[in-house]
């Protein structure tokens, strides 16, 4: 046997994950608020980009040809609406290779004639009422420390108030640290500090900076003129029961009558546990959509939001760089300036492609905004990718962290994602839909008796929704539904 080496070619064709691929599956998948993030990051590091609504000038049009002719430079420096995730891939291979070979001149000067990046979307007018905008609202620090400061406090007692009031968790209990490294803190003795600590406690809201739960419902209860025996001896002692309404055990274990227990826990169900959060300091969440989804004439039409994104162009300032000035100078502005064309159109691909899926879901879910969430049909990433020619990882990054403005509401596109339920008559109804169901016939039951999970089964069934009882708890967990047993009322 001879060894032999020779030379043989072989053809194959592979994808490569360009940085320019990388930084467009990158965009893809920001929510709303990260991409406005990036693109201002960008506007810092890349000095040939500007912001066109922070410079407040419009871009020149100069004559008729030279719009057709800028025009012209739009479409073919931005991939057609319907093309396929592989031609866009192969576009970006080819024009990293021949990125040096780019005419920037000619370039610059149809780019100068087009609108701004992002251009386009909807009237002023025709966006959602922003009915729920409110003011910042006061946190439970500031009230307490106005209280304190209004009080007749000694400068000790004073010093000692201020770090309990900055020690409060956002309930408004006093877990740590323990009083007497406060006293410590504040070089006052212990004694000063309860006193300091039991004046706190008189505040609004009633029992603020109680150092557990039965600290604070008996100073609650003792501010409303109920510190009785039988509620002292519940809180202290049967909130375990109490909490599940086991009202029989309590009354049998304190050896009182059920009345007596009942009227008791009328009292302490009144009661504030967490006084803090209706101070919660925590600033609203606030949902800006990716898109709107608008019926006009019986028809629906699916538009951008490009309400808040920077609208992008290239530097005059710059433009004239590249024409005037030296080798390294023109250099410098073409690495830059390849940078912003992929990033503008990165950002420009990634509102084609969710507008694309946002068409799909609307042709997919068509009852649904007609008629509400009890029309919403069972259906998977797979139908939307089949529908516009993209793989199903592509679908879930567009529907991750965006969300829609439809006639029925703002919902993330993930949510018209959902499994199916089985019907009796052989068509699936979604899964949102059913606990929907679930939640409309908790919302509706007699709380003296509620549905247990048994029953729920049954009436469903007998709205034709074949659902086993193990399902139904899953469903009410997520919902934040109790239990049949903790839904009950006695009174």
């Amino acid at each position: 046997m001879s060894l032999e080496l020779r030379q043989q070619l072989k053809l194959s064709q592979q994808l490569i994950m360009t940085p320019q691929l990388q930084q467009a599956i990158k965009l893809l998948q920001l929510s709303r608020m990260e991409l406005v993030d990036v693109v201002r990051e960008e506007l810092l590091e890349n000095p040939v980009l500007e912001d066109a609504a922070e410079v407040g000038a419009e871009p020149e049009r100069s004559d008729e040809s030279s719009a057709d002719g800028a025009s012209d430079a739009a479409q073919s420096a931005e991939p057609p609406a319907d093309s396929k995730p592989e031609e866009t891939t192969k576009e970006v291979e080819g024009n990293e290779s021949t990125a040096n070979e780019i005419d920037w001149d000619l370039y610059l000067e149809n780019y100068s004639m087009a609108p701004p990046m992002p251009s386009g979307g909807r009237p002023a007018d025709e966006a959602p009422n922003l009915e729920a905008t409110v003011s910042k609202r006061q946190s439970l620090n500031e009230h307490l420390l106005w209280q304190l400061q209004m009080s007749a406090f000694s400068p000790k007692e004073m010093r000692v108030g201020e770090l309990i009031i900055g020690n409060l968790s956002p309930d408004g209990y006093l877990r740590e640290p323990p009083l007497i490294e406060i006293a410590e803190a504040a070089e006052v003795n212990v004694e000063t500090a309860e006193s300091a600590l039991r004046r706190i406690q008189a505040f609004d809201p009633v029992g603020v900076a109680a150092r557990d739960l039965t600290e604070c419902l008996m100073i609650q209860a003792k501010q409303l003129g109920e510190d009785t025996e039988v509620l002292r001896a519940m809180v202290t002692t049967q909130l375990v029961e109490l909490q599940r309404r086991n009202y029989e055990a309590i009354a049998k274990a304190l050896d009182e009558p059920l009345e007596e227990i009942i009227e008791t826990a009328k009292v302490i169900l009144n009661l504030d546990p967490k006084p803090g959060r209706q101070y919660s300091s925590e600033d609203p969440y606030y949902i800006t959509p990716d898109v709107f989804v608008y019926k006009i004439g019986g028809e629906y039409y699916v538009t951008s939001n490009d309400d808040g994104l920077p609208k992008l162009r290239i530097s005059k300032y710059y433009r004239r760089a590249l024409a005037e000035g030296g080798e390294k100078a023109r250099q410098y502005v073409q690495g830059k300036l390849r940078s912003a064309q992929w990033l503008i159109r990165s950002i420009q691909q990634r509102q084609r492609t969710i507008i694309r899926v946002t068409e799909s879901i609307v042709k997919f879910q068509r009852e649904f905004f007609d008629k509400g969430i009890a029309y919403l049909k069972p259906m998977v990433l797979r139908d939307v990718a089949d529908d516009v020619g993209m793989h199903e990882s592509t679908i879930s990054r567009v529907t991750t962290n965006k969300y829609v403005y439809t006639p029925q509401g703002i919902f993330e596109l993930k949510f018209f994602f959902n499994s199916g339920i089985a019907r009796t008559n052989g068509q699936d109804v979604a899964s949102e839909t059913v606990k929907d169901k679930i939640r409309k016939l908790v919302a509706a039951e007699d709380t003296k008796k509620p549905y247990s999970d048994k029953k729920l089964v049954e009436l469903l069934r007998e709205d034709g929704i074949d659902i086993a009882r193990r399902t139904i708890a899953k469903y009410r967990e997520q919902l934040g539904i109790l239990s049949s047993s903790k839904r009950k009322r006695y009174f």
